[in-house]
């Protein structure tokens, strides 16, 4: 796996023997000199120039072909998580441009570096209604951290410098350029083309911490006799899991995260809590928080999901905030102190002030002693779980045959509904990274299919398991071609209950089970499997889960179970509004 923030292992000057002579040329020679090696992305009239520099030049990247623009940026997404670099997804104007939308918005919110390319009408066309046209200016605006449409062919370079410096830089985004169709076909007089290396992965150019609020910050940790920690997808992005141990060791302090900041401690630590908040936590994992004294977040936002809408922690509890963006430290909570800047970066000073100032001693409260209490609670009510044959199959019997099989280093994605809160409250991730992909910023169904590929390209040598509900898979099911197209060895498990289980949960918890419009006809997803060319089962009895389970993994090519699944109203979902 790529080290975040480390340079990229190719020139990044384009040679002059290959100079660009078209703005499609220049495009594609500014993502060869910021180390692009995959692009995701559908092919459209006004994207043609581009497309035929892409078969023209000699590049080195590869370009996947997908279904919808949607998946191409869920893909991207997922590549740019377990790989480092910029995720850059492509699709044309119009209908292209719209459609690319969601998973921008997703990777923008999600802190993760990705550039969105859509062609563009012609320029002279502007204002003449042609065919697709839109003003993509103002569609991307309020969506990315940066973006821009060509007006000049000489601009082109400068925009991509631009592009990749805002997307990995400070805290991490989405950017998007528009590139209209007679621009890419138009000469380059004065060819600019160049990249700073560091910007090709993210974070780049580190911002680090004020040491006097390095001080302040540990004068209130080191004043409290109990503090936690809860982590969010910061510290994953920063890498900065081995600087956080270590602090909470020192201060023997429990280390808890949000669903995205999952595996920023081992689960098997003795101070790790599990995954808090309203999606993935459990009575077990709130009382670890509600016996601290102090909360650190570090890396999250302190957001209504991880805070359970402000009540965990308690608004009266101290708070220690740290964080790249300013706009988030004391944006919830007052807090006696923060930081602001990159996670590694601070939790590294953060650590060497207070292994200073406790002179090699390490504090003792019992927090692993009583966190081992806690889990082994929390394990004993999901094994008794796990273990049950009822019909339909609980999904907790899913996540035990799947814990069983997976290598340790297996990367899992989860769709929001009925996946993500179990995998986050009940799969034991042991190794720190990035083994746990899901879509938490906005929560759109039909994630985890399309971002399956991206992760399986971007690690080619780990094991990945894409999980979903039977209302995702019909989102996505056209990407089973690409899978198949591209050979990927991924797993699919369908969580089949014939709903839309989210909300028909919450029309159960509040709106008196009156259920309306979220049932659907039952599909038979292992034959559509089959029919794209993938080996694919469908379980009914829980005694034939784990044989079929450890099958699918261990088959050298793409495979799908379809599993008649409780559903999700039914059942045990660590959500905190339907516990009680």
């Amino acid at each position: 796996m790529t080290q975040f923030g480390s340079a990229p292992d190719l020139a990044a000057q384009a040679p002059a023997s290959v100079a660009p002579k078209n703005g499609a040329e220049a495009a594609v020679r500014m993502l060869q000199a910021h180390g692009v090696r995959h692009i995701f992305g559908l092919c459209g009239d006004t994207s043609l120039p581009f497309y035929d520099a892409l078969a023209r030049l000699d590049h080195g990247m590869e370009h996947i072909l997908v279904r919808d623009e949607r998946s191409a940026a869920y893909m991207a997404d997922a590549y740019a998580r377990v790989t480092g670099r910029v995720g850059v997804c492509e699709g044309p104007s119009g209908g292209g441009a719209t459609y690319i939308l969601p998973g921008v918005i997703e990777a923008n919110e999600s802190s993760v570096a990705l550039l969105a390319i859509t062609s563009d009408v012609p320029v002279t066309a502007r204002g003449r209604y042609p065919l697709t046209e839109l003003d993509q200016r103002a569609l991307f605006a309020p969506l990315t951290k940066w973006n821009a449409v060509a007006d000049h062919v000489e601009q082109i370079p400068h925009l991509f410098r631009t592009a990749f410096r805002a997307a990995t830089t400070g805290r991490p985004g989405a950017a998007h350029i528009g590139l209209p169709h007679d621009l890419q076909k138009q000469q380059v007089a004065m060819p600019d083309i160049w990249a700073d290396p560091r910007h090709a992965f993210f974070p780049a150019y580190r911002t680090g911490p004020d040491p006097d609020l390095v001080n302040a910050a540990a004068d209130v940790i080191l004043g409290a006799g109990r503090p936690a920690f809860v982590c969010g997808g910061g510290v994953i992005l920063s890498g900065a899991s081995q600087p956080l141990i270590e602090l909470a060791e020192l201060l023997d302090a429990p280390v808890a995260s949000t669903v995205s900041g999952q595996g920023v401690i081992g689960d098997d630590h003795p101070l790790a809590v599990g995954v808090v908040g309203a999606n993935g936590g459990t009575d077990e994992t709130r009382e670890a928080i509600a016996g601290a004294d102090l909360v650190i977040f570090v890396g999250c936002r302190a957001g209504s999901t991880t805070t359970e809408h402000g009540t965990v922690p308690a608004c009266h509890m101290p708070i220690v905030h740290i964080d790249i963006d300013p706009m988030v430290v004391a944006g919830n909570y007052r807090v006696e102190a923060g930081i602001v800047g990159d996670a590694l970066l601070c939790l590294s000073a953060l650590r060497i002030e207070i292994e200073r100032r406790l002179a090699g001693a390490r504090r003792h409260s019992g927090a692993a002693e009583r966190l081992a209490m806690l889990k082994t609670a929390k394990l004993a009510a999901f094994d008794r779980l796990a273990l049950s044959t009822e019909l339909p199959i609980r999904p907790e019997r899913v996540l035990a045959a799947l814990q069983a099989a997976l290598p340790e280093d297996a990367i899992i994605v989860a769709d929001p509904g009925t996946p993500c809160p179990y995998f986050a409250g009940h799969f034991r991730f042991n190794i720190t990274g990035r083994r746990l992909i899901t879509n938490r910023a906005h929560g759109a169904l039909g994630f985890s299919l399309p971002a399956s590929v991206g992760a399986q390209i971007g690690a080619p040598d780990r094991k990945v398991v894409a999980v979903m509900g039977d209302g995702s898979f019909g989102f996505a099911v056209g990407e089973l071609e690409t899978i198949v197209r591209k050979g990927l060895p991924i797993t699919l498990i369908v969580f089949s209950n014939a709903s839309f289980g989210w909300i028909k949960a919450s029309q159960k918890d509040g709106y008196g089970e009156r259920y309306y419009s979220v049932d659907f006809n039952r599909t038979d997803h292992a034959r559509i499997a089959e029919a794209y060319g993938i080996k694919a089962w469908t379980v009914a009895d829980p005694l034939e889960l784990e044989g079929v389970v450890r099958q699918a993994v261990a088959h050298q090519g793409p495979t799908l179970i379809d599993v008649i699944a409780q559903p999700l109203e039914q059942s045990a979902v660590p959500v905190s509004k339907w516990m009680g």
